[in-house]
């Protein structure tokens, strides 16, 4: 990929991203703009590093489990369309579902389909630090575990996860988190 990287998006590819999105073109435009700034390269992707040097998303403790989700391929690049691609499901009401599967990624971290004691600890210790005690936050761990591991097999299952979920606005969580 040597060849440097077109600066604007084709009439045909906003169109495409706008049908598929559930963002306005202009919002389209605005979001590659934006996404270009970061691609200091000129490759059209952005790496990993570029996304945590960003002052006003470096200090997200969920940010680098957010960047190696949205990067589909694997490659450790984020490259526009896996961006707005996993940003519109944050857009559009239809896919809520997969803002639910988005979500429990984020807590699953080996991706064995369950969300353990010990997932569930460190996405809750990344977001509050030192601010809780280990112990404390063992504590609000097991509790949560205890309440809805339905089939008492020391793990969420997703559709555990699921009823977990039902009493949060859970759009309104991850938007927050992760400042969008």
């Amino acid at each position: 990929m040597g060849l440097e990287y077109s600066k604007e998006l084709s009439e045909k590819e906003v169109n495409d991203f706008s049908k598929t999105t559930g963002f306005t073109k202009t919002q389209i435009t605005k979001l590659y703009e934006k996404f270009m700034i970061l691609n200091t390269q000129k490759t059209g992707r952005v790496s990993y590093q570029e996304f945590l040097n960003i002052p006003e998303l470096a200090s997200n403790p969920i940010l680098e489990r957010v960047i190696s989700l949205i990067d589909k391929n694997n490659n450790q690049f984020i490259e526009f369309h896996e961006l707005i691609e996993t940003l519109s499901i944050f857009v559009v009401e239809e896919k809520k579902q997969e803002r639910v599967d988005f979500v429990f990624k984020i807590y699953d971290l080996n991706g064995d389909g369950f969300i353990s004691n010990g997932d569930l600890f460190l996405v809750l210790k990344s977001m509050v630090g030192e601010n809780l005690k280990d112990i404390q936050l063992q504590q609000i761990v097991d509790k949560t575990i205890a309440k809805f591991d339905k089939d008492e097999d020391g793990k969420l299952s997703y559709d555990e996860f699921i009823n977990l979920t039902k009493d949060f606005k859970l759009d309104e969580l991850l938007l927050h988190e992760l400042e969008i």
